[in-house]
């Protein structure tokens, strides 16, 4: 409790991370708000079903908050958004000049605050993924303000969890984007760092990923964990194998 997960991929997709930890934490019965800025929810829903989870009796039973990014923007930009119970949308800030993220974090606030009939095991927030903030036209210091608050009310005070997924390529130029993971580095509890092979493409390797577990926020004086394997994704879940021992080769 009160972990903040970085999911971070290079050169590869790490969104079989994402539908992990959702179906993880729907399965724990936490209460989960979802900030999907990346897919439909269809999308999520069809590859739930084959994690066996229903994202859709989730939602009806008030234990998914799922906000979809991609008919939010859609719906502000074409002027057909419609504020419920008197709030403005969690994305407001894209029609406005001002790139400040603090209707979304009204809605994760609201979205995780415990009422007084809800049993969930405890609050989490998964995001999927946080650059596309950035490419909304949120500014590197508002999107780190954003999770800075986040962290204080989730992690600390409602002693829920984050999931975090970002895109990071040390060869863009894409200066911001690169701001916004390191900082998110340097305060993560553990990183899950997805990476497409050096060496190219291949059928029964498709990356590595490395776990790192920042042991040196708690113990100054101690080094991080860190472990490396390699991984193939199949249609139901993921082999994790250590580097070069892979069925294939072996």
């Amino acid at each position: 409790q009160g972990k903040f997960t970085l999911l971070q991929d290079t050169r590869t997709d790490g969104s079989f991370l994402v539908h992990h930890f959702l179906s993880f934490y729907l399965r724990a019965g936490c209460k989960v708000c979802f900030v999907a800025l990346l897919q439909s929810f269809s999308h999520y829903n069809i590859v739930a079903q084959k994690l066996g989870v229903s994202l859709t009796a989730a939602k009806e039973r008030g234990q998914l908050v799922f906000l979809e990014g991609l008919k939010s923007c859609l719906d502000l930009l074409f002027g057909e958004e419609e504020e419920q119970s008197g709030q403005p949308s969690p994305l407001q800030f894209i029609s406005e000049s001002d790139s400040n993220l603090k209707a979304l974090f009204d809605f994760v606030w609201t979205s995780l605050t415990p009422t007084g009939s809800d049993s969930w095991k405890g609050p989490v927030l998964l995001v999927d993924d946080l650059s596309v903030l950035l490419s909304l036209g949120a500014t590197p210091v508002a999107v780190l303000d954003f999770v800075h608050y986040c962290r204080v009310v989730v992690c600390s005070q409602l002693k829920g969890n984050i999931v975090v997924l970002v895109h990071s390529n040390a060869d863009s130029e894409d200066e911001e984007n690169e701001l916004v993971v390191n900082s998110l580095c340097h305060h993560s509890d553990l990183i899950l760092w997805v990476e497409g092979l050096a060496t190219g493409f291949c059928k029964d390797v498709h990356g590595q990923i490395k776990i790192i577990r920042r042991v040196s926020l708690e113990l100054a004086a101690e080094q991080d964990h860190v472990q490396i394997y390699q991984y193939k994704i199949q249609d139901k879940n993921v082999t994790f194998f250590a580097r070069g021992l892979s069925a294939a080769v072996l």
